[in-house]
């Protein structure tokens, strides 16, 4: 059985290192937006140097335990994507961003990362200190699916989807179905536990992106002019005592277009009038010609 486990926990490392892979390859299409645009406008950085903080955490805790190859290779390369995304996004950012980036950076990764080393290094050993490291793993892993509940704050406030990246989401979500079942064969809580809430916390954001990517589109179809009236001038009549333009009801703006319709086809002229002189519209067939003139004339 253990050598079954061990089979199966190898076939989930592998497609746990595909699945996450893909991940951290997720947010290109968020660094291209932002390099076609020259900034980072509503993007946040915090996702970027959590998983940064977090792919190191894995790193030094791989090296504790044994059997974890599979969580060096992948966090590697996580390491090494994450550090490329922070300098792209510490690049076009802000003045603002830029400094807050750089604080989160000295916080976590320097003094964060280097505490953790110099206190499990010289104050704990053996087991323990592979235990106390598992946990704060665990805990930094929870911070690295809680990151992006920023950017959905913003999708509830703003109502809008723009800033959040659906593909992340998704693949967060498989991911953390994989190394779930990657923690749970090699019976390892630290690996297990967050990867359950990283599952939910990846199902609600792709619900609030399917609700709020509807109701914007919703928003966009309403404010579309008809097509007909995208072919047609139309006049707007001023009420001189308040300078205002009166609200037009449906059928008026109908009757507009279809008046509009009847003056592009010249079947009716019509002749506008300044202040209060009166004004009348009459069909070509009824207006008279210039030999009928003449002869009223005479």
């Amino acid at each position: 059985m253990a050598g079954i486990s061990g089979h199966w926990a190898f076939t989930f490392g592998v497609l746990g290192n595909i699945v996450s892979f893909i991940v951290f390859l997720s947010p290109l299409p968020t660094f291209y937006k932002i390099y076609k645009k020259k900034s980072t406008e509503g993007y946040q950085s915090i996702p970027y140097v959590v998983a940064l903080f977090s792919s190191m955490l894995w790193i030094y805790y791989a090296f504790l335990k044994t059997n974890t190859t599979l969580l060096i290779t992948i966090n590697s390369f996580g390491v090494f994507i994450e550090t490329i995304y922070v300098v792209f996004y510490l690049f076009y950012a802000p003045k603002n961003a830029r400094v807050q980036t750089i604080k989160m950076l000295l916080l976590f990764v320097v003094g964060g990362f280097g505490a953790i080393i110099l206190v499990t290094q010289f104050l704990l050993k053996g087991i323990v200190r592979g235990q106390v490291v598992g946990w704060i793993c665990l805990v930094f892993s929870l911070c690295v699916f809680v990151a992006p509940l920023g950017i959905v704050r913003q999708v509830i406030k703003t109502k809008s989807v723009e800033y959040m990246p659906l593909l992340l989401s998704v693949f967060l979500t498989l991911s953390a179905v994989v190394w779930f079942f990657y923690g749970l064969l090699l019976k390892d809580i630290n690996i297990a536990i967050p990867n359950v809430l990283g599952f939910i916390l990846g199902i609600l954001q792709m619900v609030l992106y399917v609700i709020y990517n509807k109701k914007e589109q919703a928003i966009l179809k309403e404010q579309k002019l008809p097509e007909k009236l995208q072919n047609h001038v139309v006049i707007n009549f001023i009420d001189e005592k308040n300078n205002n333009l009166p609200e037009l009801t449906e059928e008026q703006i109908i009757d507009i277009v279809k008046l509009g319709s009847l003056i592009s086809s010249g079947k009716i002229q019509v002749a506008s009038c300044l202040h209060d002189t009166i004004c009348a519209a009459k069909t070509e067939n009824n207006a008279p010609n210039e030999q009928q003139i003449e002869e009223a004339k005479n």
